[in-house]
């Protein structure tokens, strides 16, 4: 039974072409209206008029603190324990080299062999540039809650996979590796504004997560990151940057940690970039996010009920219990680039992931019922009429 349209008024407010249907969100999510006006007011109305003296009468310097804590009651965090700032890269580099340290007579990283790139790059990285031994583990997403013993520093999941969708018990994994005295950090990133996440009530060490997907905080949006209070004070940041200093503007020749989250903060924050994510984060307003889970199940069962109906023998990649998955939907096919390309040519917007994989993301803050049936009809009909196979359809872009 569909749940009351809630979302009518939250779908008002987002800029969409005329006749495009955006399953895409959990790549780059849309424009929300407010936001260029918002860019403009702190362009004219801040910049211009304040010049330098923004930082202190627009508030500039505490943004990444203010909007942090608007980013925390989305994924169930206190006030006072998300700080935004730099990319998700930075913020695995951070959170991992803290974890690390306060793990100092452990070797073991333990992850996911399907972990998005990035963040097993940033641990190979760490690992080289400390040369003490670590070693990065991975393994099957199956396999890795036996494999957490008391080898392991640090245990660092992507909470739901990036690919097929796959979603990992955050409460279970953590008190298994709370119990063997692991440490362990969360990628938010297809989470944070997707499904319900507790990082509070899961007792969660570190998270970290990117703005520009189901937040919407536009290309290259700033990431965040969290640490729980318990472990705050004790965290040591290894990108000590003067922004994360306990005085910045006293500029002391020896770097002295600020307390709390604050630490965690590097350089210079990008303002005009909080601002749009601060006007984004707007469209939140009075929407929970169990609201926003049980909406999106609804959207992506009825896209899987009415591509199975279509092509039975097209493959789904996501797990089928909607209760194990995120809020994508991800189908194989080994020409999957060239499906999607037909289906942009038609205005339905997905994506591709090598190798052979077909995403799409449900966000009800702007999808409806009839946009994803007729999305997923579109797809159906592409593919059992093999509009796909044009060669124009197989040609790879820089980004896929």
């Amino acid at each position: 039974m569909k749940s009351p349209d809630i979302f009518q008024a939250t779908r008002e407010k987002f800029t969409l072409p005329e006749g495009v249907l955006y399953l895409d969100g959990n790549s780059l999510g849309p424009l929300v209206k407010a936001v260029p006006g918002r860019v403009a007011q702190m362009l004219e109305g801040e910049w211009g008029r304040y010049l330098i003296g923004g930082w202190n009468l627009a508030g500039w310097v505490d943004m990444p603190a203010r909007v942090g804590d608007r980013v925390a009651r989305l994924i169930g965090a206190a006030p006072g324990t998300v700080v935004m700032g730099d990319t998700l890269s930075i913020k695995v580099y951070q959170a991992l080299a803290s974890a690390l340290a306060l793990r100092p007579d452990r070797r073991v990283i333990l992850s996911d062999r399907n972990n998005f790139p990035t963040d097993l790059y940033m641990a190979q990285g760490l690992i080289a540039s400390l040369d003490k031994g670590h070693e990065l583990k991975v393994a099957a997403p199956e396999a890795v809650a036996d494999l957490i013993d008391e080898s392991v520093a640090v245990v660092m999941l992507t909470e739901v996979d990036y690919r097929t969708g796959r979603l990992y018990d955050m409460a279970q994994i953590t008190a298994k590796a709370h119990a063997v005295g692991a440490l362990v950090i969360w990628d938010l990133a297809h989470s944070a504004g997707a499904i319900a996440v507790d990082l509070a009530g899961t007792d969660a060490d570190f998270a970290v997560g990117c703005t520009y997907k189901y937040l919407n905080g536009g290309p290259g949006a700033p990431a965040f990151i969290y640490v729980a209070p318990r472990l705050a004070d004790l965290a040591r940041p290894a990108l000590s940057g003067w922004f994360g200093h306990a005085a910045p503007f006293a500029f002391e020749p020896d770097y002295r940690p600020a307390l709390g989250i604050e630490r965690m903060r590097v350089g210079t924050p990008p303002v005009l970039a909080l601002g749009t994510l601060d006007a984004a984060l707007d469209v939140w307003d009075g929407i929970s996010m169990a609201d926003i889970r049980a909406r999106s199940i609804e959207l992506s069962e009825a896209f899987i009920a009415t591509v199975e109906a279509g092509c039975p023998d097209l493959e789904l990649a996501s797990p089928r219990d909607p209760q194990a998955r995120g809020s994508q939907v991800s189908y194989l096919f080994e020409d999957g680039y060239a499906v999607i390309q037909a289906l942009i040519d038609e205005g339905v917007i997905g994506d591709y992931r090598a190798p052979g994989i077909m995403r799409f993301g449900f966000t009800p803050l702007y999808l409806s019922h009839e946009d994803v049936q007729r999305a997923a009809a579109i797809l159906v009909d592409i593919i059992t009429s093999r509009r796909w196979d044009q060669d124009r359809y197989k040609i790879k872009g820089k980004v896929t």
